[in-house]
């Protein structure tokens, strides 16, 4: 083991164009662009800006396969498919795609295909297998990673990551992984710690629901301990720190999946995303993803007053009422409640996640259908506190020995 620090669409619209015609004109110039460039457009440099200059060592010669989406960017904003494309130390020979797909806008299963600017095989890993098989490893020398993960361990590229490393450790082949910031913080470590009995697509290792890592050092953190054994280098962020907030690091947003659209939706997410598998709306179909959750038995101005009574560090709530026009209640018009982070450095995700889960036990306890909160909270005691009556500072308190324990072996992995 050594550790060292798609497909055409079928409705094509105006923006999957302007990508398309975006990936042909930067696989032109790319080969002329000077990295200085992206030092002088941006403070921090992702992981692809160092790789490049330091010319795709240790991978230099070889054919490699690009598991990336539409998130995987210089710091100046071009396509890492058009620049390890037009590579002379490397061959890009295949790409595969995540959940979302390689543009990061489909909900469900995704086919592979061709990616229209390179020619190239785009293998899904989110249709018919969720890791790479043999066949499409057929060829390649080693992996690369290049995706914006969201910092929340029920948010699937990770996984995806880990899949990656085991199938390339069972190949005896490298993999690199390009790191990006994380878009809420290096620091904050909050929520419930998964399960091991409840690991899955959804949560492939025990980590809290927001563990303040990135996505290269979640690369570090399975191999060693989860055992996974892969032959992994971790090309380091320039110039990024702890501490900083996604609109700190100079970088473009880029919507990395259909609901997470804004950073402030990436940071109310884990305080929201482990109750979506119940009958509560989290505001998919609406214009206000993660910022808003619902359901039609829910009175908003009820559940605003409980939620502002409980005086959530950082957070404001406020009534309101959608009608989703997909997934839960879709076309349901629901009462529900607006989240709007006040202090980010203040608001804490995990105590938020507890307290709404409290409070729609003590309020709707006959509506709040709850038989699949288990699996994306992580923690199988919630089904005992909730039905027990236990506070959400209780709950809170009963994660701290599993943090100190994630904490410990977090510390052995940080880059930063």
């Amino acid at each position: 083991m050594s550790l060292r620090s798609d497909s055409q669409p079928n409705n094509v619209d105006k923006s999957r164009l302007a990508h398309h015609l975006a990936l042909i004109l930067a696989a032109v110039i790319v080969a002329s662009s000077s990295p200085a460039a992206a030092a002088a457009a941006s403070g921090v440099l992702p992981g692809i800006d160092v790789w490049r200059q330091r010319g795709y060592a240790p991978l230099a010669g070889k054919r490699v396969g690009l598991i990336t989406n539409v998130t995987g960017n210089t710091a100046d904003g071009r396509s890492t498919v058009a620049i390890l494309a037009a590579a002379a130390e490397l061959e890009l020979a295949a790409l595969f795609s995540p959940e979302h797909s390689f543009f990061a806008d489909q909900e469900g299963s995704v086919d592979g295909g061709v990616h229209a600017a390179t020619g190239l095989t785009v293998h899904s890993l989110y249709g018919e297998t969720r890791r790479p098989t043999a066949a499409m490893l057929d060829g390649l020398d080693a992996l690369v990673f290049d995706i914006q993960d969201v910092g929340t361990r029920i948010y699937t590229y990770a996984t995806t990551l880990a899949y990656c490393m085991e199938e390339a450790a069972a190949a005896d082949m490298p993999i690199v992984v390009l790191d990006r910031p994380n878009p809420i913080g290096g620091t904050a470590v909050s929520g419930p710690v998964l399960d091991e009995e409840h690991r899955s697509f959804v949560g492939y290792a025990p980590l809290p629901v927001r563990h303040g890592m990135t996505i290269g050092e979640l690369a570090l953190y399975f191999n060693a301990e989860l055992a996974v054994g892969a032959d992994l280098t971790v090309i380091r962020l320039a110039g990024w720190q702890r501490a900083m907030w996604f609109d700190q690091t100079g970088l473009e947003w880029v919507n990395p999946s259909p609901n997470i659209r804004n950073p402030r939706q990436a940071l109310l997410y884990p305080a929201l995303g482990p109750l979506e598998w119940t009958n509560i709306s989290v505001g998919r179909g609406t214009g206000k993803p993660f910022e808003w959750f619902g359901a039609p038995w829910i009175d908003g101005h009820e559940l605003a007053d409980a939620l502002n009574a409980a005086a959530l560090p950082g957070l404001r709530v406020a009534a309101g009422r959608l009608t989703p026009a997909a997934s839960v209640h879709a076309d349901r018009e629901c009462g529900g409640v607006y989240l709007e982070v006040t202090d980010r450095d203040a608001f804490d995700s995990g105590l938020t996640l507890a307290t709404i889960a409290t409070s729609l036990q003590q309020m709707y306890a006959a509506d709040w259908e709850r038989e699949q909160l288990v699996p994306l909270w992580g923690d199988g005691a919630i089904d005992s506190q909730l039905d027990t009556g236990m506070s959400a500072t209780a709950i809170v308190a009963s994660w701290e020995q599993d943090l100190s324990t994630f904490r410990a072996a977090r510390a052995r992995h940080l880059l930063y």
